[in-house]
């Protein structure tokens, strides 16, 4: 094996680790895996530096941003033993379309302002990609994102290409008039009308998550950490008390629940 061990390495070294592994007299898991069996792996990876970000710990988001970099040369890998492109290219592609997208910057475009930017990069976006309408800069936004994170970006789209509802307000009416539909129906199990329904009031929170400009994906990853925070501090308190959560009468779960709920 052609290999030279180094108190420090950079990213050709990790692009030759990679090559050994995947070699014939490599590893007997990594010379075996395709982009398909991978795919997962490479999501996991992605919400693992989100989690680094989030916690604010510089260690931790250096350890996954390498397991992520890992992926893209894995999968880098896997295509250049096939013939079709390497690593160099995935790195001229994205410098090239940076310069590209950023004319502002390495061009005489002129953008002062963040909207200006964005709207810029889509026009680009949409020249380079042969987009003529908006309908298809709205198609193009992958159907594999977490359907939050999808209906925001769809929702900032649509407004940058005129979507009439654009006050807090309005979308709050509309929240309202999908909750007063169901409670309309009485609740009833009615899967195929409620599933409609509430998905309308969702994609209506991701424009208001627009509107207010707040990260919806944050904010619920916030809340449902503070409520497992509370009902932990909560059933900590029955077990002191000698008691369990699978013990108790509907009326005391109902309670308990009412005090996790207000507690967010």
């Amino acid at each position: 094996m052609d290999f030279e061990f180094k108190e420090r390495y950079g990213i050709g070294d990790l692009l030759q680790i990679m090559k050994i592994l995947r070699s014939e007299n490599g590893c007997p898991w990594d010379k075996v895996q395709t982009h398909e069996s991978i795919r997962t792996d490479l999501i996991e990876e992605a919400y693992e530096v989100c989690e680094g970000i989030d916690a604010n710990s510089p260690e931790m988001l250096r350890e996954e941003l390498g397991d992520l970099l890992m992926q893209v040369v894995f999968h880098s890998q896997i295509e250049t033993e096939q013939g079709n492109f390497d690593f160099d290219d995935v790195c001229n592609d994205i410098c090239q379309k940076l310069v590209y997208r950023h004319p502002h910057v390495f061009g005489t475009v002129k953008a002062d302002t963040e909207d200006e930017v964005l709207k810029n990069w889509d026009e680009l976006k949409k020249k380079s990609k042969h987009q003529e309408t908006s309908t298809e800069t709205l198609e193009s936004v992958p159907k594999t994102l977490p359907a939050l994170l999808r209906g925001e970006k769809i929702c900032k789209r649509a407004a940058r290409a005129g979507l009439p509802i654009d006050s807090a307000e309005d979308c709050v009416s509309r929240i309202k008039q999908g909750l007063d539909a169901l409670k309309c129906g009485n609740y009833e199990q009615n899967i195929a009308q409620n599933q409609q329904i509430l998905g309308n009031i969702l994609l209506s929170f991701c424009n208001l998550d627009r509107i207010l400009k707040i990260d919806g994906e944050k904010a619920l990853t916030y809340s449902t950490n503070r409520f497992i925070m509370g009902f932990r501090t909560i059933e900590n308190e029955i077990v002191r008390n000698g008691g369990s959560t699978d013990k108790l009468s509907d009326e005391e779960l109902k309670g308990l629940a009412d005090k996790v709920f207000s507690g967010l």
